[in-house]
């Protein structure tokens, strides 16, 4: 593409130098991806600058250099006052504007998006549809899976990887949307057909001033999904209605609003919620008719989870008994409230819960059929919010029978110091504080006696355990399943 052609998505620019015939084969905002024909954009980060890595793009190739500081190079500079802002319009453009090619859905809440993607997902599929997943887990296309080091990429990886969802003709594209990706506008240019609101709780106030900041950046999925209504393409906002924050949010969006919820009256609901140890069953009511779910998630937060997905899942006109079957047939999402196997006589189960609300709705599962002594596993991240580690120990002792207090992915911070943060103002002494991650969960694996329930909490499908800015090799899957097999062989000797 001609950077001329590129520019001109833009209304305001300054160029150093004369511009026409220069060809531009790819964007790129890290100097080390540079090739020939790339145009370098300077992103201004928190711990690095781009534009500091000028001289390193143009020696590996870049043909011109998007920058908002004085910089010198031997090849044209183009100068505006935000890169990172109009790296989005760029992208968008250098990719020929992937999502309008295809619905968008968009899924963002503290808790239960990854599960709804895949619900979701799995709901298209079983309708036929080719999906594209972007999340915290990894990325698919189709069944091809790809790794992400961000909830939500930054605007050039999305608008790139919608471009290949396109020519790998994806039906449908599914993402998580971060509050981070929100505020920093890393979805704009993102052409979404149905935004998704699961729930709202304390999480991510390391970054965000408070809880209304933390809502604000929530609500600008539902602001972005426009103001204007076409009969060929109906947007909507689906919104949880039992959140105390859906009325806010229904007032952020012009777009239709489709309610979800079991406890007020919403537009899809849940009735006769039955719950046991291996499945969940009630009768989901819809306005385009009712049908009996028997689903092997457990839990009352699994039943928001599958009644946004059915929402949205409606809301892009999938029948009602495609639906049903879908989520009949589901059997779970990796790391969440994922059981270990080989467990004899008592289950270890691994969860991503690390903000407090998850961590209590998955507790409260557990002692809703637990037969004997319930245990968890929990530690709290290092580098991110301090003010939830006391709760999040609270939580732990208050719904189990002993928390065995550990580290999560202590990052730069000394593990001790957060453990210190967690037991700080205890008043219940059912805790032991065990900092090496691979010991507690093998401590816990050693006192679960017959019918006893394991809650290995935090980090579900994550792989790694991150100490100081390494990250080492770590599943607390495999350790537990390790743990639960050291076990049996001391016992059967």
């Amino acid at each position: 593409m001609k950077l001329t052609e590129l520019l001109s998505v833009l209304p305001f620019y300054h160029v150093s130098e004369a511009i026409e015939g220069i060809d531009i084969k790819k964007i790129e905002a890290d100097s080390r991806q540079v090739t020939d024909g790339s145009l370098f954009i300077c992103i201004e980060g928190f711990t690095v600058d781009g534009h500091d890595f000028v001289e390193q793009a143009v020696s590996n190739g870049a043909t011109a250099i998007l920058a908002q500081k004085e910089v010198q190079a031997s090849v044209p500079v183009i100068r505006l006052t935000d890169t990172s802002r109009e790296m989005a319009k760029l992208a968008s453009k250098f990719y020929g504007y992937p999502t309008r090619q295809f619905p968008l859905i968009g899924v963002t809440g503290t808790n239960g998006k990854t599960t709804v993607t895949y619900l979701l997902a799995s709901i298209f599929n079983q309708f036929e549809k080719k999906t594209g997943i972007i999340g915290t887990i990894q990325m698919k296309i189709g069944e091809d899976a790809y790794p992400v080091h961000n909830t939500t990429p930054d605007a050039l990886f999305l608008q790139k990887t919608f471009q290949e969802m396109n020519r790998e003709h994806v039906d449908t594209a599914i993402m998580e949307v971060s509050s981070h990706a929100l505020d920093m506008g890393r979805v704009h240019g993102c052409d979404f057909d149905i935004a998704v609101f699961t729930n709202l709780s304390q999480d991510h106030l390391d970054y965000h001033q408070d809880m209304n900041d933390y809502l604000h950046a929530k609500s600008l999925l539902f602001a972005q999904l426009g103001n204007t209504y076409h009969e060929k393409q109906k947007k909507f906002a689906v919104i949880n209605e039992d959140d105390p924050n859906s009325r806010f949010l229904k007032k952020s969006t012009a777009q239709h609003v489709m309610t979800y919820g079991c406890d007020h009256e919403a537009q899809i609901r849940a009735e006769d919620i039955h719950m046991e140890v291996t499945k969940t069953a009630f009768t989901m009511h819809t306005p385009v008719g009712s049908v009996q779910i028997n689903s092997s998630l457990i839990g009352k937060f699994n039943v928001y989870n599958m009644l946004a997905a059915s929402a949205a899942a409606i809301c892009a006109g999938i029948p009602l008994t495609v639906i049903k079957d879908a989520l009949d047939n589901m059997s779970g999402v990796n790391g969440r409230f994922q059981p270990v196997d080989g467990s004899r006589g008592f289950a270890a189960v691994v969860d991503y819960a690390h903000t407090p609300d998850s961590l209590e709705n998955v507790l409260q599962t557990i002692k809703g059929f637990a037969e004997n002594h319930v245990y968890v596993v929990v530690g709290c991240g290092g580098d991110r919010d301090k003010t939830k580690r006391p709760l999040m120990a609270s939580i732990a002792l208050k719904y189990a029978d002993q928390a065995i207090l550990t580290s999560d992915n202590p990052r730069t911070e000394n593990p001790m110091a957060i453990l210190d943060d967690m037991t700080a103002g205890l008043q219940d002494r059912n805790y032991l504080v065990i900092e090496n991650r691979r010991e507690a969960i093998f401590h816990a694996i050693n006192l679960a006696e017959k019918g006893d329930i394991i809650l290995i909490a935090g980090k579900g499908h994550e792989t790694y355990q991150e100490i100081g800015h390494t990250r080492h090799h770590f599943d607390d899957r495999e350790v537990a399943q390790e743990a639960i097999q050291e076990r049996d062989v001391k016992e059967n000797r």
